[in-house]
């Protein structure tokens, strides 16, 4: 599964097989001036609306404007709040409205610039604005470049759960440039990092080995980095190509997650756990867990702990400074998981590193029982 890094300057292309609704994923330093070519060159003589957040607008916005413009494309700006609060109800309608409102037609285009938030928020008032609108990303988080821009899931948060308002609706072009990383705050950064430990996690062990061994020069913004974003978009686009609505080995990809969106909903969807944090967390959560079943030995657990930790990401639940729920609640957030089949959790589990397995074979007594020995 390693591939060797690409020539500097040239951008790495991963192919996401689905037949008709096929796309690529172009990865590189300094692409959002190529943006507006790209749409052109997919969609002729279309109109665009840009939905981002206020932090990337100061940012971003206007050079991806600048693009566009150049290219002819004539385009609208939809701005929303930063943060997890604009995966809601309200907001969702309010970007509808918006992109209504500024005449984008059916053979138009929405371009969501920004992070897995608004990409998530776009991707589904995409989905739903005119019964379905072309959209692309142009994902602007670490986080988002390796995992919530590839696939086409798409969805707002409830009061009841994170994503479980959504579509799979499939993005018809991605756009990963990496030089937008380096606005990025460490803590983003770090959280987004926990994305890509995931892949190495799930099924490539060599990869692992490889961020131990690169960490450094990944957070530096070396040639490690487009090598690690592309290794992460080849693994993804190979498991959407088999399961594109996760109906078997795309549940995978939610690693650490079952356990990492119950903290998530526990903080509010808020600052106080970003979600690449609580994947960490949930990952090292699901190690042990695996451990205490006896599917893998107590070094394995520790190496992951040990790397996590290293890169500043938490292990523990007292790392994250909060008054957790106790077991029970925490137990009925997870019950609320998209996973859940006939009122069964389903985990994601591991035999070693690199060595993940869907499993609904779980006692609910004993997930409760390490639950509360976590939350102690």
């Amino acid at each position: 599964m390693m591939n060797a890094p690409t020539r500097p300057g040239e951008p790495t292309v991963v192919a996401v097989a689905l037949g008709e609704r096929a796309y690529d994923i172009v990865i590189g330093r300094g692409l959002a001036a190529s943006l507006g070519a790209r749409l052109a060159a997919l969609k002729p003589g279309a109109k665009a609306a840009i939905v981002c957040d206020v932090t990337v607008a100061a940012l971003h916005l206007g050079a991806v404007e600048t693009a566009l413009k150049a290219a002819g494309i004539p385009c609208t700006r939809v701005i929303v709040a930063a943060g997890e609060g604009s995966k809601s109800f309200a907001t969702l309608e309010r970007v509808c409205d918006e992109i209504l409102a500024a005449k984008i037609e059916r053979g138009d285009l929405v371009v969501a610039l920004g992070g897995g938030v608004v990409g998530d928020l776009a991707g589904f008032a995409a989905a739903i604005t005119r019964r379905g609108l072309d959209y692309v990303q142009v994902p602007t988080t670490l986080l988002a470049q390796v995992d919530s821009s590839v696939g086409g899931k798409t969805a707002i948060n409830s009061r009841l759960g994170k994503n479980l308002v959504g579509a799979f609706h499939q993005p018809i072009l991605v756009v990963a440039d990496t030089a937008l990383l380096d606005t990025l705050s460490k803590r983003e950064f770090r959280a987004g990092y926990a994305e890509v430990v995931k892949y190495g996690l799930l099924g490539d062990a060599g990869f692992f080995a490889w961020l131990e061994a690169n960490a450094p020069e990944l957070f530096a913004g070396g040639a490690a980095r487009e090598h690690a974003i592309a290794t992460c978009c080849r693994m993804k686009a190979a498991i959407v190509a088999r399961d594109e609505r996760e109906t078997g080995d795309r549940a995978l990809l939610n690693l650490g997650h079952t356990f990492g969106h119950a903290f998530e909903a526990a903080a509010g969807f808020s600052a106080k756990l970003l979600h690449g944090e609580a994947v960490s967390l949930g990952m090292v959560l699901a190690f042990r867990f695996s451990a205490r079943l006896g599917l893998i030995a107590k070094t394995e657990v520790e190496r992951v702990e040990r790397h996590l930790t290293e890169m500043g990401l938490p292990t523990r639940v007292a790392d994250v400074p909060f008054r957790w729920p106790d077991a029970d609640r925490m137990m009925d957030l997870m019950a609320q998981d998209k996973k859940v089949s006939r009122g069964r959790l389903t985990f994601i589990l591991v035999r070693g590193i690199g060595q993940a397995f869907v499993t609904r074979d779980v006692d609910a007594n004993d997930v409760r029982a390490f639950v509360a020995s976590q939350l102690a």
